[in-house]
């Protein structure tokens, strides 16, 4: 069981046996605040549900919850193999492999104004807190405290490690994954990367969430790869360190003494910084040619304008002349030529579906 699993079933059986107060947000607070993780007794014991999180080490556990765990009568764990065993046992803390039903704890913890603590996990917790939930439900019962308590938690970012996991796994035991290369994935990249622009032209959040998602698979799908290179490997740590090393580089007036007022003084900075650390002999360098048209152009003239050079656009006949001029003439009123040409040809395109229904409807 997760800690949301828990969290939910813990709610409901603390609401039930207070009435509706929900009794594990008490624990959740003095896990918060650092205060003493044993409250004053009620008279009627305590039963605690100690979550922890799988992405965080084991051993590594909240203040309060050790707490609790020194100070319980019974510490219960239904599964053998819970990664925290051996440092709870560790730190002296005896745990009972046992699996106890919600009559049985709760038989245990009122009479003797006792505290037992579950370390939960995927075996038998949700017969537990369901029984738990019936018991506090019927209003026949004299219930103990019952209370969510987080052992560990996740850090924003946490399910990036599921992620790198799960490409792990289906990289070593995918037929198809297994054999992929950069090259072969090329493409991927490219049409991720529109569907993401789609998402984002058409404000469609959902499909915003989803296709940030599927370029997010791309980079670590990729780094994955690498991981497997004979010569010159490297993994999404290193991917992801080299982006930090980059951008805390690149913002020192964030991370360091320099001052930037304005978004114009930062992209001033960021240039500077570029051109330091590229060494590049021309502004025309690190310019991808294979880009849309549009954007190439665009680009190329947005680099001759922050460069102050004073160059003239080459002229001649047919339209890719004229388009280059226009687009040099849109980025220079901060318009992306690029994104115009697309916001029009969805225009075309309703006007097609549109004409397409009138003909269908004539006919």
């Amino acid at each position: 069981m997760n800690a949301a699993d828990a969290s939910a079933s813990a709610s409901a059986a603390g609401s039930a046996s207070t009435g509706g107060s929900d009794s594990a947000t008490g624990s959740e607070s003095a896990a918060g605040s650092g205060a003493d993780a044993r409250p004053e007794g009620t008279g009627t014991g305590r039963l605690v549900l100690l979550t922890t999180s799988h992405r965080v080490a084991p051993g590594l556990l909240s203040w309060p919850a050790w707490q609790t765990l020194h100070a319980a009568q019974r510490v219960l764990c239904a599964d053998p193999e819970h990664p925290q065993l051996p440092y709870l046992r560790e730190a002296g803390i005896e745990v009972e492999t046992a699996a106890p039903t919600a009559r049985e704890l709760v038989d245990y913890c009122v009479p003797g104004d006792r505290t037992a603590v579950i370390l939960t996990s995927a075996v038998g917790e949700s017969a537990l807190t369901d029984g738990l939930a019936r018991l506090a439900g019927s209003g026949r019962e004299t219930m103990p405290d019952l209370e969510l308590l987080p052992g560990s938690y996740d850090l924003p970012g946490a399910r990036l490690l599921d992620l790198v996991q799960v490409m792990d796994q289906i990289r070593a035991e995918c037929p198809w994954s297994s054999i992929r290369t950069h090259r072969d994935l090329a493409k991927y990249g490219i049409e991720e990367a529109y569907e993401l622009v789609e998402a984002i032209e058409e404000g469609d959040r959902e499909a915003l969430r989803e296709e940030l998602g599927d370029v997010l698979l791309q980079v670590v799908f990729h780094a994955r790869i690498a991981q497997d290179a004979p010569e010159e490997p490297f993994s999404i740590d290193d991917v992801a360190g080299t982006i930090v090393e980059k951008l805390v580089h690149r913002h020192p007036h964030v991370f360091g003494e320099e001052a930037a007022e304005t978004p114009e003084d930062v992209k001033a900075h960021w240039l500077r910084t570029k051109a330091v650390e590229k060494q590049r002999e021309s502004v025309t360098e690190g310019i991808p040619l294979a880009q849309p048209g549009l954007a190439l152009a665009a680009k190329l003239a947005s680099r001759v304008r922050s460069a102050g050079l004073d160059v003239t656009v080459p002229t001649g006949e047919g339209i890719g002349y004229e388009l280059l001029a226009m687009a040099v003439r849109a980025e220079r009123d901060g318009i992306d030529p690029e994104a115009a040409l697309r916001a029009a040809a969805r225009t075309y395109r309703d006007a097609v579906v549109a004409a397409e229904a009138s003909a269908a409807t004539e006919s």
